[in-house]
């Protein structure tokens, strides 16, 4: 019987390992994560395994926007869709959020996160 990994790391390049090195959170050191690498992979593994006890965001998720900073034509998912999918996936099936983290060197992106998510939270 395969074992679920109950814990979901959302980021598109780095590990755990990687996060415990800057925000010494013990959770990291963990060897039971999910690593899913984009907004895809993180919806399709919900639907797949239900939810995880706990999610781990990154914000920026892909490099189109390195690479054609001035293209209008990429839409990029970000970790803040992914939370945003969360919020509505939990509302519709009547379930309870996660535990959350967000380990995203980006201070924007990682406020917007949190505050999404607490403001569900606490609704």
């Amino acid at each position: 019987m395969e074992i679920t990994k109950r814990l979901l790391f959302l980021d598109d390049i780095r590990y755990p390992i990687e996060a415990y090195h800057y925000t010494k959170q013990d959770i990291f050191l963990r060897n039971d994560w999910h690593i899913v690498r984009n907004y895809d992979q993180f919806v399709n593994s919900i639907l797949e395994k239900g939810l995880p006890e706990m999610i781990s965001f990154d914000h920026d998720l892909a490099d189109e926007h390195y690479l054609e900073p001035n293209s209008q034509e990429f839409v990029e998912k970000t970790g803040y869709d992914c939370a945003k999918w969360l919020v509505e996936y939990c509302m519709d099936n009547d379930a309870d959020l996660p535990k959350f983290y967000c380990h995203s060197m980006n201070p924007v992106g990682k406020q917007n996160i949190e505050s999404l998510l607490k403001n569900f939270k606490n609704y």
